[in-house]
């Protein structure tokens, strides 16, 4: 489907990248997956995602690293991001992170579809 928005999906975990790429791509949307925030930023800037979602904790560049690389890049400032994270202050530190929500982990899929549809419908 050429025409479906691109969703990037960034997290070390590898049973939780699965498992958002298999539900998003059943739902429509083209998936690109990163394991840490610099393969993401690699792919973001690359690809031109709709929209992201970001783990926090991840080795190499963990997503407030990669938040705030992709805020100082012109090119990529705009891409909205959703927090997807197991942190027990993710909510309120993607708050600071000006980023369009945050989806606790463990999450449930139809909010996580949910969520994406209403900000790629934007």
């Amino acid at each position: 489907m050429p025409d479906a928005p691109l969703i990037l999906v960034v997290d070390d975990d590898s049973d939780s990248r699965t498992l958002l790429e298999m539900a998003l791509s059943t739902s429509g949307y083209t998936v690109e997956t990163a394991v840490n925030g610099s393969d993401a930023l690699a792919s973001a800037r690359r690809h031109r995602p709709n929209l992201i979602l970001l783990d926090l904790a991840m080795p190499v560049m963990d997503g407030f690293a990669f938040r705030a690389e992709q805020l100082r890049d012109a090119s990529l400032s705009a891409i909205p991001v959703i927090c997807v994270s197991g942190r027990h202050d993710a909510a309120r530190v993607s708050r600071r992170m000006q980023v369009a929500g945050c989806i606790p982990k463990p999450f449930d899929l139809q909010v996580v579809i949910d969520r994406v549809r209403d900000i790629v419908s934007r």
